[in-house]
Order: C-alpha cells, then structure tokens, then sequence
C-alpha cells in the first residue's frame, strides 16, 4: 500500500491542489510498518492532474485537508482511498494513526 499526502512546511497542507509537495510513504504488507516519506514535487496544479500524477506514483490512499468534489470523483474512478478533514500533522503522524485506526477526519474545508 502507498499513501499520499499532501504537505507543506512538513504538514499537512489544508488545501490539496495548492501543496509543495507529496509525501508519498509505502506500508509493508507483511509487517504493517511504514517506509521512509519520499518527498516529490507534483505537477502545475489544474483540473485531473493531481489524481492522475498519484495514480502513476502508485498511491493507493490519499489523506487530506480539503479536496473539491471533482477532484475525489477522479480519485474514486482510479480506485484510490481519499480521506478529506484530516487535521495538520506531520505525514509520520497522519501515517500512524491511518493504520491504527484513529485517524479522525472532519469537515472538507474545500467547496468545489
């Protein structure tokens, strides 16, 4: 599994086409233990590419702030896990608690 999370100055960024960058962090099936984040700079941002760009890095799950509805469409299509609401932490943390099953998510603060 992959996770993606959207970051900037090392959190979570609140708005998800406006990031730095991505961390990108794999799990280990066997061993349910993350790997070190891999930090890349996605493309310009416009309308379909963010969901695109993830799915050829290999995301699986996306945990973010907030995301447009067009854009978590475009994800589901692609079979990738999007989590919106979620607070701004460090992607180790939101990492951990994905996998423990205490990550809380809140309101998408993302209307379009």
């Amino acid at each position: 599994m992959k996770i993606a999370i959207p970051v900037s100055a090392g959190r979570l960024c609140s708005h998800f086409g406006h990031c730095e960058q991505f961390a990108l962090v794999e799990i280990d099936e066997a061993t349910r233990q993350p790997k070190p984040a891999v930090f890349l700079t996605p493309p310009p941002h416009e309308p379909g590419v963010l969901p695109r760009w993830l799915h050829e890095q290999g995301a699986q799950v996306v945990i973010a702030g907030g995301m447009g509805q067009r854009a978590q469409q475009l994800f589901g299509d692609a079979g990738i896990q999007v989590v919106v609401g979620a607070d701004s932490e460090t992607p180790a943390e939101l990492v951990e608690a994905y996998l423990d099953g205490s990550l809380t998510s809140g309101q998408n603060p993302c209307d379009h």
